[in-house]
């Protein structure tokens, strides 16, 4: 079988960082207000897409790639720690909408 492998060059990961941030700014930033609390489901799961890459290019990387791992772990330390911050405060936001007699009895 004929297999076809693709190096990604630094300039790849350079277009594909920026397109990420132009993108990420123009969906946060036309959002009403009145969508922040469903919207942080789905920033909890763009944060996993980010740990995911992280964890990915980290295993991929050669030994000699001190860039690659470092960038790598940095995103993995942010994706994990806006992941489990985002599902805090989400718990937190959906236990207001509980009735004041469930909430007295669970604390």
């Amino acid at each position: 079988m004929n297999e076809l492998h693709y190096q990604l060059t630094t300039i790849d990961g350079v277009f594909v960082l920026a397109l990420s941030l132009l993108l990420g700014f123009e969906v946060i930033r036309n959002v009403p207000a009145v969508l922040h609390t469903p919207l942080m489901s789905g920033s909890n799961a763009i944060s996993g897409i980010i740990l995911f890459g992280g964890i990915t290019q980290l295993l991929a990387a050669g030994p000699g790639d001190i860039l690659v791992v470092a960038l790598s772990s940095l995103a993995i330390l942010l994706g994990a720690v806006n992941m489990s911050g985002g599902f805090f405060v989400t718990h937190r936001m959906l236990d207001m909408f509980r009735a004041t007699s469930k909430r007295k009895n669970e604390h």
